[in-house]
């Protein structure tokens, strides 16, 4: 049944479709979710990495944010690359009276390692962070935004309570596990709620593949979705990991480019 709701999701373009607005997009639309989209950024990237990357116009970036949102009847959005703070400023001004969910994914730099902010772009990234009500950091953003090095659970836990202090607005951390002892062959993804000490954690088989560009944006896209269409955290937290894991398995056998491959979004509707 369709719901007379839609996401918005505020990102980068990237022009291979992997990873970015394109992958928030798919993702909300093969889970039955109107996806409104606004650019922050347009990428030179494929497969194999990101070679540029330049900032929208701000006052161009304002309108598209300001036509769009005043006219869909948006209850979640999600924040992806932001790129500068100039566009920092502007979503932090432009939703500091949204009352509905704000998910960011806090994306410093690409999967090859190419940055995607602008010198001293943390404290751009943390301004958007004090927007948010739901964060979905990988191990190495949630490093650079604690400013801690996290090398066991104990620091973890440490580095997340103290975002939760120094961003009063956050309900939610959604800390991806992907990138935490890659050598091992299991995957712990973890909730982490405000005022609660012990997470969910939900716990799966590490996958194999080529094809894992835009797993990230894919997973913060597709919490948003399922929170919009099922208002619960801990279910849309169990449900989205579910989402990718069963894109990166069906995603396996494509060949599409030359470096890492993308999540392929349509095997999700179109697999039996």
């Amino acid at each position: 049944m369709f719901h007379n709701k839609a996401a918005l999701a505020i990102a980068g373009s990237d022009p291979s479709g992997g990873a970015g607005i394109q992958a928030d997009i798919k993702t909300f639309t093969t889970l039955g979710v109107y996806a409104g989209a606004v650019i922050t950024c347009l990428t030179a990237q494929n497969s194999r990495g990101v070679a540029e990357w330049q900032p929208l116009n701000p006052d161009f970036f304002k309108k598209q944010l300001n036509l769009v949102i005043n006219d869909l009847p948006i209850s979640h959005i999600k924040i992806g690359m932001v790129g500068s703070s100039e566009l920092s400023f502007i979503i932090t001004e432009e939703l500091a009276g949204f009352r509905g969910e704000i998910v960011y994914d806090p994306v410093i730099t690409a999967s090859d390692g190419h940055s995607l902010c602008e010198p001293g772009g943390i404290e751009a990234v943390k301004q958007v962070c004090g927007t948010a009500t739901v964060l979905t950091p990988n191990l190495d953003e949630l490093q650079a935004l604690s400013g801690m090095r996290i090398d066991s659970h104990q620091k973890l836990l440490s580095a997340v309570y103290q975002l939760f202090n120094q961003f009063p607005r956050l309900r939610l951390i959604l800390a991806k596990g992907g990138h935490i002892n890659q050598k091992c062959s299991t995957v712990r993804d973890y909730l982490f709620k405000r005022r609660e000490t012990d997470p969910l954690i939900a716990e799966h088989p590490r996958i194999k593949t080529g094809n894992s560009h835009g797993t990230g944006c894919t997973l913060a896209s597709a919490f948003t979705a399922f929170h919009l269409l099922g208002n619960n955290d801990e279910l849309s937290f169990c449900q989205a990991g579910d989402y990718v894991r069963l894109l990166l398995e069906r995603s396996k056998a494509c060949k599409l480019g030359k470096g890492t491959g993308p999540l392929v979004h349509v095997t999700y509707v179109s697999a039996p």
